[in-house]
């Protein structure tokens, strides 16, 4: 069976709401990872909901020219599913994609996978102690437990450009690029230059007549140390896995070691920056160019990224970098705020993702009716980035505070799926229903976050980067330390930080955790307006 093609959906009719015991969203890394350990620990209740046709996530979604990992592949990979085939050190997308189909068939999770049902309303019954969820294709489902495996990096950022809806080219968000449109011969602008900007722009220069880079900061880019994995190398990890596993930890613990000059000694990164500069020198030899890719602010304050093409393909004659900012889109250009006019046939945005608002309006409604979007008005927030006071029975992974500027994202993503197991186990000992974080447990872990990165170089950098919040001005993107920190603190469940709620209602001798005044206040007043 095909994992791109598999579907199961006993729904006969919309009206019809199944009941389940565990309802996953997604099917990245976070869902099937999930998806996974349930029918590793005996759990087979569940049903995994994935609104595309296939499995893969943001290596679904991501296919543009030259799209690749930026973490090498052996830890970048689920450590229960070592991978002996990868081709190259930074595995591409469609290997990445071909491992995460080929871990469904490994761990038979494709029964519970239910394909072309995008999430339009999860709202929590507080009587029932279920979520009700309802699908963009009418069926519905309720669920005893909700786990949101949907990642920060699911729905496209366009920037706020006036006349952007007037433009009549063809225009695309890398996310969903556009493989049907000939770029040969084309004027081409592209308006971005972060981490997908500079793997597809060297695949794209070759090929279009002119191509207009619009920068508003530069990166700070390092040389990318990859290469192909011999097919030597490939029969060690198949036939002595042993040797993998030593590949997997002395990558994971090279990795870990940069964390102290991103978060514990930053006066470090002076060194890592001289080497970033060696790399503008060697690589453009024009002082105009040199000096309009070389930020001026300390690197790692934004994601560090890694190409060895990216440099020499802003040299083509055909390649212009525009760093004057843009005032307005029109029909077939884009103008800068000096008055020039850069006439196109083609805009792609390399822009990123709405990390700081990862749930549209609607999607996620907790206790009293408070929908996720007001509990987050001020920011985002959750105890270990995977509970939210006011959410019973709601797990985040990949939450608020679980990225990483530093080593593999698969990593937190099983720290956070055995936090998950140690919470359902819980609640099967205790015969609880439901449990809520206690607000007064992720107010004060939350505290302890932020005091952490306040002298980060994420925080202290000089930069205006998508770790932080705008709402806020909090780094409410990233982990402020070693991973195996995280480790430690998710490795044990505590029923003492949350709130229980059980069938029989006289065992709920405590009131479930007063929500929120600001909460309340605006979801009264959107309520009454």
């Amino acid at each position: 069976m095909n994992a791109r093609n598999m579907s199961f959906d006993p729904l006969d009719n919309t009206n019809h709401e199944e009941t389940i015991d565990i309802a996953i969203i997604g099917t990245g890394f976070s869902g099937l990872g999930m998806a996974i350990r349930l029918r590793q620990t005996g759990n087979q209740d569940f049903a995994v909901f994935e609104k595309a046709s296939s499995v893969g996530g943001t290596w679904r979604d991501n296919h543009y020219p030259g799209c690749a990992c930026d973490v090498q592949s052996h830890v970048y990979s689920f450590s229960f599913a070592p991978n002996p085939r990868w081709t190259r050190m930074f595995a591409p997308q469609p290997e990445i994609r071909a491992y995460l189909e080929d871990c469904v068939q490994r761990f038979n999770v494709g029964s519970h996978l239910r394909f072309n049902h995008e999430l339009a309303n999860a709202t929590y019954d507080e009587t029932a102690h279920r979520w009700h969820l309802t699908f963009a294709n009418g069926k519905r489902v309720s669920a005893r437990v909700l786990v949101s495996g949907m990642g920060g990096l699911s729905r496209a950022a366009y920037p706020n450009i006036p006349g952007i809806e007037t433009f009549k080219g063809e225009t695309f968000h890398s996310q969903d690029w556009n493989h049907d449109y000939p770029l040969e011969g084309k004027r081409v602008a592209v308006i971005g230059t972060g981490a997908s900007a500079i793997q597809f722009v060297p695949q794209i220069a070759p090929r279009v007549a002119n191509l207009a880079l619009f920068q508003r900061t530069p990166p700070w880019i390092m040389p990318k140390p990859d290469r192909p994995v011999s097919g030597f190398e490939q029969w060690l990890f198949r036939n002595l896995p042993f040797t993998q596993k030593l590949l997997r930890g002395g990558l994971y613990w090279m990795l870990e070691s940069r964390v102290l000059g991103f978060a514990i000694h930053p006066s470090t990164m002076k060194l890592v920056q001289k080497l970033a500069l060696r790399h503008i020198g060697k690589q453009i030899s024009e002082p105009e160019l040199r000096a309009a890719v070389t930020p001026d602010y300390t690197i790692g304050c934004k994601r560090i990224l890694m190409s060895n093409d990216y440099y020499p393909a802003l040299t083509r004659k055909n390649v212009d970098v525009v760093t004057t900012g843009i005032e307005r889109i029109e029909k077939n250009a884009v103008v800068t705020t000096d008055g020039k006019r850069h006439e196109v046939d083609c805009l792609i945005y390399g822009t990123g993702f709405q990390v700081n608002n990862p749930f549209p309006r609607g999607t996620i409604v907790g206790r009293g009716g408070v929908d996720v979007v007001d509990a987050w008005r001020d920011g985002l927030h959750a105890y270990l980035g995977a509970t939210v006071p006011g959410y019973p029975n709601w797990f985040i992974l990949m939450g608020p505070n679980t990225g990483l500027g530093h080593n593999s994202m698969v990593y937190m993503i099983e720290s956070q799926i055995e936090y998950v197991l140690g919470a359902l186990k819980a609640m099967r000992t205790e015969r609880a229903e439901a449990i809520e974080v206690r607000p007064l447990v992720e107010l004060e872990y939350n505290n302890r976050i932020q005091n952490k990165l306040k002298s980060a170089v994420w925080s202290t950098g000089g930069c205006n980067s998508w770790y932080l919040d705008p709402r806020n001005g909090k780094n409410t993107t990233l982990w402020p330390t070693f991973t195996w920190r995280f480790r430690q603190e998710t490795a044990f469940f505590s029923m003492a930080d949350y709130h229980a709620y059980y069938a029989n209602p006289r065992q709920n001798a405590q009131p479930a955790p007063a929500l929120p005044n600001a909460v309340v206040a605006t979801t009264s007043a959107e309520t009454t307006a």
